[in-house]
């Protein structure tokens, strides 16, 4: 399996069985992610990002159900398994962070009790041995003094501290792919630097795949080797970083990069902030057709007739005109 990816979703789909209806929030979603490399996946609230994560870690609770597709790692397709050897797998080569630390930990345990709970279950580690691993974790991710954050409670941390507790977690049973769900989004600015050039030096350090989810092109440019741009539960661009900021192949791409908010003085002037116009379309409400369309400034004739395919190799894009853009930056 060298060459395999160590994760390949393909066709997946993710519908909400509601008393108005069925809402299918993921449509036939395809993506991959190399051994030791980083996916960022960018977009906006609400397009499905965690979901995606939710779905490969088999969190994803009633009314939401996986109605198709396969979510293959290592080889194996996760669907098609155990309940039981799912649970196996998760916290163990599978790990996921999440938005918030501060919600995501558990409130009535110690620090300490959090950390050795997957090492005991996963590794067999006896009650000493799980100490002092978590230990040498919380002190691999910068926490300081760990012996004494050990026994505290997560309101007793700050939220940057919770973080880095949360990474520590992540990583206690070294899996080969963690899931970074905008885990800088609830941090200072500071302290957010600090965690991504945490993840980047550990990532490097353990050799782990990383599925890192953001709604910030700087962010993704800084950590990913590929981005997947993702709009009302599709994939609609997936590329190298560098093409993405260089050749977007996509309106909406081109959109959130003229998004960025920049402090360029023009003629004695701050340059104008510039927003995609329109709202994204509602799940419940989505026509045939392009999904982007009524916010598109470059529509073409069969846009309202089918939605596009993702066209492409190495870069690849949910556009009918994206052969328009190639030279076009």
């Amino acid at each position: 399996m060298g060459k395999e990816p160590l994760l390949q979703l393909e066709n997946l789909k993710v519908d909400f069985f509601l008393r108005s209806g069925k809402v299918t929030a993921i449509h036939g979603l395809d993506l991959q992610l190399d051994r030791g490399k980083t996916l960022g996946l960018v977009g906006e609230s609400g397009c499905g990002k965690s979901l995606t994560a939710l779905a490969i870690m088999g969190l994803i609770s009633s009314p939401g159900k996986i109605t198709s597709g396969e979510i293959r790692f290592d080889g194996e397709d996760l669907l098609k398994i155990s309940e039981r050897k799912r649970r196996e797998l998760r916290g163990n080569q599978i790990s996921m962070i999440f938005q918030d630390p501060s919600s995501a930990l558990n409130p009535v345990l110690t620090i300490g009790k959090q950390i050795s709970e997957p090492l005991r279950r996963h590794k067999g580690f006896s009650a000493q041995q799980a100490r002092d691993q978590g230990l040498s974790l919380l002190s691999e991710v910068g926490l300081p003094d760990p012996g004494r954050q050990w026994s505290r409670y997560p309101h007793e941390l700050s939220g940057g501290m919770c973080q880095r507790v949360m990474i520590a977690m992540a990583l206690a049973c070294e899996p080969a792919l963690l899931i970074a769900d905008e885990p800088t989004t609830a941090l200072d600015v500071t302290i957010q630097v600090q965690i991504l050039h945490l993840l980047r030096q550990l990532q490097k350090q353990h050799g782990m795949a990383l599925l890192f989810i953001s709604h910030d092109l700087r962010v993704i440019a800084e950590m990913a080797d590929r981005v997947a741009i993702m709009y009302a539960g599709d994939i609609i661009e997936e590329t190298s970083v560098r093409a993405i900021f260089e050749r977007p192949r996509h309106p909406y791409t081109r959109g959130l990069l003229k998004s960025r908010p920049s402090l360029t003085e023009i003629s004695g002037q701050r340059e104008r902030l510039y927003h995609i116009p329109g709202n994204v379309p509602s799940l419940q409400e989505l026509s045939e057709g392009c999904r982007f369309l009524d916010r598109c400034p470059w529509p073409g004739p069969d846009c309202s007739v089918k939605t596009p395919e993702l066209l492409g190799f190495s870069h690849r894009s949910r556009c009918y005109r994206w052969y328009e853009f190639r030279q076009d930056t």
